[in-house]
């Protein structure tokens, strides 16, 4: 990583951290960051999630068909949308249970 990286680096987890949206960790499992360049010039940040799925468990219960879900929602008075991807940083995870939070790529 280099000096210009390492500080971008460096300013996104002190944002981040004043902000609420990461917290310090003592996992044992981590997994590496690197800073892709977008068309503004700016840098994103990526974190390689590679041996994070190595080490997870798979979940042997598949999602619902779309169908399916339709046809249970039948009748129902109330309806909701969740915005995940604004949402993953604002949901609290269990203390303890920060490693398993995941995102897939």
């Amino acid at each position: 990583m280099t000096n210009a990286e390492s500080t971008t680096l460096k300013d996104w987890l002190r944002d981040k951290l004043q902000a609420g949206k990461i917290r310090p960790s003592k996992s044992s499992i981590s997994s590496p960051v690197m800073f892709v360049p977008k068309k503004d010039g700016s840098r994103r940040l990526v974190v390689d999630y590679c041996r994070l799925n190595n080490r997870t468990k798979k979940n042997v219960y598949p999602l619902p068909r779309p169908d399916n879900l339709m046809a249970q929602l039948r009748g129902a008075k109330v309806f909701t949308k969740l915005d995940l991807r604004w949402g993953h940083n604002n949901v609290r995870v269990k203390e303890g249970d920060e490693w398993k939070n995941h995102v897939p790529h």
